[in-house]
């Protein structure tokens, strides 16, 4: 019997599956559903087992399983931060009847992912080259804002999985500080998250449009994007200035948290929708804007990262890596 691996990057918007043999991180037995398709994560996963045997034959269960999920990973129950689903660790496992269940944060997938980048992965904003053996710096905009980092361990490498997108944002302009005020109204406390994100795109333009007294005639980020880049709506232009502004002054935060002279990547689905407007954007410009420590931050490289699926190629890092140990 040939064993497998199952492993999954579980968003808020998409499901990423993937069936690999013991020691690949990647091949082309993907499998990608809506979350909002499925009110049941294990009907899902019902349906995905199925998907895989009639694709590869593995009609027995995989002997080990990893799932990146957005949201924190550390408990029995999982419960994703925006989407409807939840499970029970010990019970997937059952349903799986893997011998081994790791769940870990959908960002440390992607941080175990950057590892892996070649040249042709990324584009870089600014800065020099990397400093080796320094910190490195991960956020990424998708339906949420994840965050994470790699610090240089004993030859190798320690991810530090954590909850910074929910941080509270720091508006550090006045219109920025009016968005937050106009949101406070609707969420109470803002997070970065509430505007560094593809839902947070939408909160922006909402928030605009109220200030502004104008009708709000764009219903979805998609709608918003697609304004902004044909220049059609000037409250869509202005949501995603104030867009990359936010994650540049974010970027910058967290590469002085961290000293990450190794740079910082930028990752999610958000950006790469309309790359060539954040390439020439004011990102790089609020990134440096920190004061006294402008030179500081000005020889730290941000790279924006392409490559596609980067948390299913973290996922079968970490797998593997569980596997060695």
């Amino acid at each position: 019997m040939n064993d497998w691996y199952l492993i999954a990057d579980i968003g808020g918007t998409n499901a990423r599956f993937s069936a690999i043999r013991p020691h690949e991180l990647e091949n082309n037995q993907q499998f990608f559903h809506s979350v909002d398709e499925h009110p049941n994560f294990e009907d899902l996963l019902s349906i995905v087992m199925t998907e895989i045997s009639q694709t590869t034959g593995w009609d027995h269960p995989p002997k080990k399983v990893c799932f990146a999920v957005a949201c924190p990973a550390d408990s029995e129950e999982i419960s994703f931060t925006n989407s409807h689903w939840s499970f029970i660790k010990s019970r997937i496992k059952n349903i799986l009847k893997c011998n081994t269940l790791v769940i870990i944060n959908d960002f440390e997938a992607v941080a175990h992912g950057v590892t892996e980048l070649k040249p042709d992965d990324t584009i870089q904003i600014g800065g020099d080259e990397p400093v080796a053996n320094r910190a490195i710096g991960i956020l990424g905009a998708g339906t949420g804002l994840g965050v994470a980092a790699l610090l240089p361990f004993d030859g190798g490498y320690h991810v530090i999985e954590t909850e910074g997108g929910h941080a509270d944002y720091s508006p550090i302009s006045e219109a920025q500080g009016e968005v937050v005020k106009c949101l406070r109204s609707k969420f109470g406390r803002v997070s970065l998250e509430r505007l560094l994100s593809g839902k947070g795109i939408f909160n922006i333009y909402l928030a605009l449009c109220t200030m502004r007294a104008s009708k709000p005639n764009l219903s979805s980020p998609a709608e918003i994007v697609e304004a902004a880049l044909a220049r059609a709506d000037s409250n869509s232009v202005a949501t995603l200035d104030m867009f990359c502004e936010g994650m540049g002054s974010a970027a910058g935060n967290l590469a002085l948290t961290y000293g990450a002279k190794g740079g910082i990547y930028i990752a999610g689905g958000v950006i790469p929708k309309f790359l060539d407007f954040f390439l020439s954007s004011n990102f790089r410009n609020k990134f440096e804007d920190k004061g006294r420590f402008v030179s500081y931050l000005k020889t730290i490289p941000v790279y924006i990262i392409k490559r596609e699926n980067l948390g299913l190629l973290g996922a079968a890092k970490k797998l593997n890596e569980v596997t060695r140990a």
